[in-house]
């Protein structure tokens, strides 16, 4: 991530016992991922082995960049991400689409059109980490498309071209989870020392006359993951009751063991948004309002999760 302009501020600071230099870096209010490279060039002469920093020394810090946050995933239209409020400041998000690359993911068709899996769980998941950025969170995308960005399209085109930050996603189930879940925990070995969540975005895939609510897991032994999850769940069930009084909601949230939530080491919530092969689910993700709506509602959520247990 960058920015497109720069406020003129001078600071510097001396490391605390312990404090590693995302630490470092967060206590002095800057996103890691947006400054860490910066602060590296400009204090490498008084750097140790591996950039690693020196009790009593004063480290200059580059000048923090105005209310934009840039992030080119999110495509040309949005990229440039305005800060309109400083909720999640101080907070970490490891956002996931499901599948992606050689899979698509769970198949469903709409008139004459093929609906993939991984091309709209993709699609709200940048529209999430747009809604994280601009209550001023450090997000990582760990799923990356190069050129598609948000898209405001009903029907979204499948392609292969999405990397995990970069790698080729294998085809291999085990192996792609694994690769996944390897770059959420390097991240988190750098970051676990602040507030730092996983989110993992998936749809279902059931007979076409099964509507379903959303449903939201997390691993059986993370009381932070159960709690960020019913924030979530809660969230989704206040926002169908005020938009649509008559339709009930019916989503739950339960314990599963599955590898991603059991190997990734910050808390996690994994959801299903949905079944793709219902024509009414359908509608919930090829309205781009609707998509629009979820990112904002499990934001809304994270935001609620974060105010009040910032841990």
């Amino acid at each position: 991530m960058g920015s497109v302009s720069y406020a003129q501020v001078a600071k510097t600071d001396q490391p605390q016992a312990g404090e590693g230099l995302g630490k470092f870096l967060l206590r002095n209010g800057y996103n890691i991922a947006e400054y860490q490279k910066e602060f590296i060039e400009l204090n490498k002469a008084k750097l140790g082995k591996d950039n690693q920093l020196k009790l009593g020394v004063s480290y200059s810090f580059p000048p923090k960049r105005d209310n934009v946050k840039v992030e080119p995933l999110l495509g040309q239209k949005y990229q440039n991400v305005k800060i309109l409020s400083h909720e999640l400041k101080g907070a970490t998000y490891y956002l996931v689409s499901g599948h992606g690359g050689p899979d698509p993911g769970a198949m469903g068709k709409l008139r004459g059109n093929d609906l993939c899996e991984d091309e709209y769980a993709y699609d709200i998941t940048l529209r999430l980490a747009r809604q994280l950025l601009q209550r001023d969170a450090n997000v990582h995308i760990i799923i990356q498309d190069p050129n598609d960005g948000i898209r405001d399209t009903g029907i979204l085109k499948l392609d292969e071209d999405e990397t995990c930050e970069g790698e080729t996603i294998p085809l291999d189930q085990v192996k792609r989870l694994r690769q996944r879940v390897k770059a959420i925990n390097k991240h988190y070995k750098k970051e676990r020392n602040g507030y730092c969540r996983a989110v993992f975005i998936h749809l279902d895939s059931r007979s076409q006359d099964k509507r379903i609510d959303i449903f939201l897991y997390h691993y059986t032994k993370s009381v932070m993951g159960e709690r960020l999850a019913n924030k979530m769940r809660d969230k989704f069930e206040a926002k169908y009751k005020q938009h649509q009084p008559n339709r009930g909601f019916t989503g739950t949230v339960s314990e599963r063991g599955l590898y991603v939530l059991k190997e990734s080491n910050p808390p996690c919530v994994f959801l299903e948004l949905g079944n793709i092969q219902n024509e009414l689910d359908q509608t919930r993700f090829t309205i781009v309002d609707n998509r629009e709506a979820l990112a904002k509602w499990m934001a809304e959520a994270i935001v609620e999760d974060y105010t009040t247990n910032k841990k």
